[in-house]
């Protein structure tokens, strides 16, 4: 797409660089210039005014991801783009059957009623759950990857979602400030919702996760 709208060598492109590589890849391919800007920490999608921040003369487009089965705010990001004249470009994810979805915002929905502990997802906007991402809240240890080690010693599957923001890794370190990107790499993690799940599952999930309450008290 990039190279169909003309993008090229010093174009610049706003992209997020919570997520996966390939998006920045891509505009390296075309040989432009991946400029990185902050996410929402709500829909962990682009933030409208991070992307606005991070145009300059030299960008000529924005390429929205939408992350976890939220969607981005791709109606004011289209605002953004009239407004310095810039391609808004999407890349969803892959689409799950209505009753799969259905499935999915059933066990979320019982995962928001029964954990403590992390916080939850925001389920807003026609949420699909694609991955049921939440937040381990740490105080200077890192908190959730021994949350992780430690329910998947009590038998459930958990994955954290980004390791490593694509600012950070080496052929695309760059000197930015992103701490809402910082802060999601930190914390997030996915516990399973796939609509296979028992309730005999769900409800290890719940006990595992929430005997572990102790890990997340605040720092004092």
């Amino acid at each position: 797409m990039l190279r169909a709208a003309g993008v090229g060598v010093g174009d610049e492109v706003v992209v997020p660089a919570f997520g996966n590589v390939e998006v920045a890849e891509a505009v390296t391919q075309v040989g432009a210039l991946p400029v990185f800007a902050d996410i929402d920490p709500v829909t962990y999608c682009l933030d409208v005014s991070a992307v606005e921040a991070a145009v300059t003369p030299r960008t000529v487009a924005v390429v929205v991801v939408h992350r976890f089965g939220r969607l981005a705010d791709v109606g004011r990001l289209r605002g953004v783009g009239q407004r310095h004249g810039l391609l808004v470009l999407e890349q969803g994810e892959s689409e799950a059957p209505y009753d799969e979805v259905a499935q999915r915002r059933e066990r979320a929905a019982y995962l928001d009623a029964k954990l403590r502990g992390v916080r939850t997802p925001d389920g807003g906007d026609g949420h699909t759950y694609q991955q049921y991402v939440v937040r381990v809240p740490g105080n200077g240890r890192p908190d959730r990857d021994a949350f992780a080690r430690a329910i998947r010693a009590r038998g459930v599957e958990c994955r954290v979602p980004v390791k490593t923001p694509v600012h950070r890794l080496p052929e695309f370190r760059r000197c930015v400030s992103l701490p809402e990107t910082e802060r999601a790499a930190e914390e997030t993690l996915a516990l399973p919702v796939d609509a296979s799940l028992t309730r005999r599952q769900m409800q290890r999930i719940v006990s595992a996760c929430n005997a572990l309450g102790g890990l997340l008290q605040p720092a004092f």
